[in-house]
Formats: structure tokens, sequence, C-alpha cells
């Protein structure tokens, strides 16, 4: 099975090694046909603690390696 890959905005750098990034996807309702923007929130390694609030970025599913980071930064957009 492919790595999912995901994009977007940092929005915390707070923790050592960590940042928190805001993925926004639109999709339409399957009935009403309305276009819905849902966001979530992932936590990301950060190895060399690069990026910083504001910053978009692609992310990269892999082992986890905590128990809520199962994702890990591939680089800025």
């Amino acid at each position: 099975m492919p790595k999912k890959i995901l994009s977007g905005v940092v929005v915390s750098d707070k923790p050592n090694k960590s940042i928190t990034v805001l993925v926004e996807r639109k999709y339409q309702h399957p009935l009403l046909k309305k276009v819905i923007k849902s966001k979530k929130k992932y936590n990301v390694h950060d190895e060399q603690n690069k990026f910083k609030n504001g910053d978009k970025v692609k992310i990269i599913e892999c082992k986890p390696r905590s128990k809520t980071k199962k994702f890990e930064v591939m680089g800025e957009l």
C-alpha cells in the first residue's frame, strides 16, 4: 500500500523535534452536492527543528515514532 502524502500549514512548533500541521481538504457531500471543508491536525516528526509557524509543508506517512506521531516532514512547498 502506498504511503499517504499530505500538504498543510505548520500551526505549532513548540515541542522538540515535532510540529503540528493543519491539513485542509475539500469534498462534495454525496447527497446535498455542497462543497465542504474539513480540517485535521497531525503531529509530525521534524528532526532538525527546521520549520516554524506559517510554513507550508508536505508530510509523508511513516512508522509510528510515538503514540501520536505517524508522519514525518518531506519538505517545504
